[in-house]
C-alpha cells in the first residue's frame, strides 16, 4: 500500500527532531501537568496561512508537543492577547507570522523576555537576538520575478505600453505589500509606455472583486494590466475581469489549486503568479522553536533571518502547474 506523502514527511521530521541534544540555549516552558505545548499563529485565513500553520503543526506533533493553532485576524490587540495567554498557560513557545515587522517587535520581545520561545515566519526581523529564527520570502525579489514575466508579456503583446492598476494590502502589512509592488513595478521601468492609473488596497477576495470591478468601470478599455500583491487580491481581480468581459491581463501572488485553475482557464486572464513556500517556512520556523524547547543548540538560527525561495507559476508552463499541484496535495495529505 502506498504511504501518503504527508505521513512520510512526518516520519522524516520526527527522525530529525529526535537527534541527541547538544546543549541548552533557552529554558523550556511547560504547562503545570508537564506537557509541552507550542502554538502556531497566523494573521488571516487563506491557503498560504493554512499551509504555514500545517508546517508548524507537523513539526510540533512529530516532536511530541501539543500543538495549538491561533489566528490574530490582523488585530494587534489579539496578537498581544494570544502571547499573554501562552505565557500564563505555560506554553514552551510560539511560531508566529506577526502582523507587522515593526509594530509587533515590542510585544514579541516582551513575551520572549518573560520566557516564551518565539520563532518568526513571513518577516525578516533583522538584528533581533530574542528570536529562535526567522524564515520568510524575499518580497521584493518575488515581486521582481513576476514583474519580469509581465514586462516580457507587455513588450511582446502590447508594444511595451500598458496602463496598470495595482491592488495591494498596505494598510494591513505595509512593509511586505510595498516591497512586492515595488519589485513588480521596477521591472517595467525600461518599457516605453507604462502608466500606473490607480493603486488601491484590496487583499480579501470579495473586496478585490468589488474594487477591481470599480476600477474596470472607471478606466474601461484603457486598462491593460492588473497586478495584485496577494492571493485574495489576485483571485478577486481575475474574477472581476472575467465578470467584465474585457481583455485585461492579471499578474499576481501566491499559489493554490484555485490559482492553477485560473492560470489554465480558457478565459486567458491570469498570466503568472509567484508562489511562496509557506509549508516549509512553517516547518523551518517551528523547528527552531522545538529545538530550543528541547534544549538543543540553535546558535546557527538564533536572531538570524533566512530566505525561503518561491516558485514561479505561468500559464505558459502547464507542466510546472501540474507539478505544483501534485506537490501541494502531498503536503495537504490529499
Amino acid at each position: 500500500m502506498e504511504v501518503p506523502m504527508k505521513n512520510v514527511l512526518k516520519v522524516m521530521l520526527a527522525l530529525v527532531l529526535a537527534c541527541s541534544l547538544t546543549g541548552a540555549v533557552f529554558a523550556t516552558g511547560a504547562s503545570d501537568d508537564g506537557a509541552k505545548k507550542v502554538a502556531g499563529v497566523v494573521f488571516q485565513e487563506d491557503q498560504f496561512m493554512k499551509l504555514l500553520q500545517l508546517g508548524y503543526q507537523d513539526v510540533a506533533e512529530a516532536a511530541g508537543f501539543e500543538f495549538y493553532p491561533g489566528n490574530t485576524n490582523g488585530d494587534a490587540a489579539k496578537e498581544a492577547e494570544l502571547l499573554n495567554t501562552y505565557l500564563t498557560q505555560g506554553y514552551a513557545g510560539v511560531a508566529i507570522s506577526p502582523i507587522s515587522e515593526k509594530a509587533s517587535v515590542k510585544v514579541l520581545k516582551d513575551a520572549a523576555t518573560d520566557g516564551l520561545l518565539v520563532g518568526i515566519s513571513n518577516h525578516t526581523f533583522m538584528d533581533q537576538p530574542f528570536i529562535t529564527g526567522a524564515f520568510t520570502s524575499d518580497n521584493y525579489d518575488l515581486g521582481s520575478t513576476v514583474g519580469k514575466v509581465a514586462a516580457a508579456y507587455i513588450a511582446e503583446n502590447m508594444n511595451g505600453e500598458a496602463k496598470i492598476a495595482i491592488l495591494q494590502y498596505k494598510s494591513l502589512l505595509p512593509e511586505q505589500s510595498s516591497a512586492r509592488s515595488s519589485g513588480f513595478l521596477d521591472q517595467l521601468k525600461d518599457l516605453p509606455g507604462i502608466e500606473v492609473v490607480t493603486d488601491q488596497d484590496a487583499w480579501m477576495q470579495d473586496k478585490a472583486i468589488a474594487v477591481g470591478g470599480d476600477i474596470i468601470t472607471a478606466y474601461g478599455d484603457e486598462l491593460d494590466i492588473i497586478f495584485a500583491a496577494n492571493e485574495g487580491g489576485t483571485i478577486g481581480a481575475t474574477m472581476a475581469v472575467k465578470n467584465s468581459g474585457q481583455d485585461i491581463k492579471v499578474f499576481g501572488f501566491d499559489g493554490s489549486e484555485q490559482m492553477v485553475q485560473l492560470l489554465k482557464d480558457d478565459a486567458d486572464i491570469l498570466q503568472a503568479v509567484i508562489a511562496q513556500d509557506p509549508y516549509n517556512i512553517g516547518v523551518k520556523t517551528m523547528e527552531t522553536v522545538v529545538k530550543a524547547a528541547m534544549g538543543e543548540d540553535i546558535s546557527d538560527t538564533q536572531g538570524t533571518s533566512f530566505i525561503v525561495p518561491g516558485v514561479l507559476l505561468e500559464r505558459a508552463n502547464p507542466a510546472g502547474l501540474d507539478a505544483f499541484v501534485t506537490d501541494l496535495k502531498s503536503k495537504m495529505g490529499n
